[in-house]
């Protein structure tokens, strides 16, 4: 199972406004999610920097492909948009992969 970690940041004063909207995560964006074989996904958060992990069942690559031509994902970028201020890779539409540089199994 390949691992994906990624980083973004909170808009200003809009951390407890992003805390809501993922407690109140659409289950189609779940299932969205689900089937794009993420599993074990978790964000962590210090001040107004974000940090999500996942691990991808079928390949981060699978994992790219099945978000970006998902419509919920899609609408889920748009809503979060004016609170999340984050890159995206040109070619997956993806939160930008980070290099992992250290490992301790």
């Amino acid at each position: 199972m390949e691992k994906y970690a990624w980083s973004g940041k909170i808009a200003p004063g809009a951390k407890s406004e992003y805390i809501k909207r993922h407690n109140e995560i659409w289950p189609e964006m779940v299932e969205a999610l689900k089937k794009a074989g993420i599993r074990n996904y978790t964000i962590w958060n210090t001040g107004d920097t974000l940090f999500g992990y996942y691990e991808c069942e079928f390949g981060t690559e699978f994992a790219a492909k099945v978000q970006s031509s998902s419509e919920v994902v899609k609408k889920w970028d748009e809503y979060m948009k004016d609170i999340l201020i984050m890159d995206k890779d040109p070619v997956t539409g993806a939160q930008p992969l980070l290099e992992k540089v250290f490992e301790l199994d």
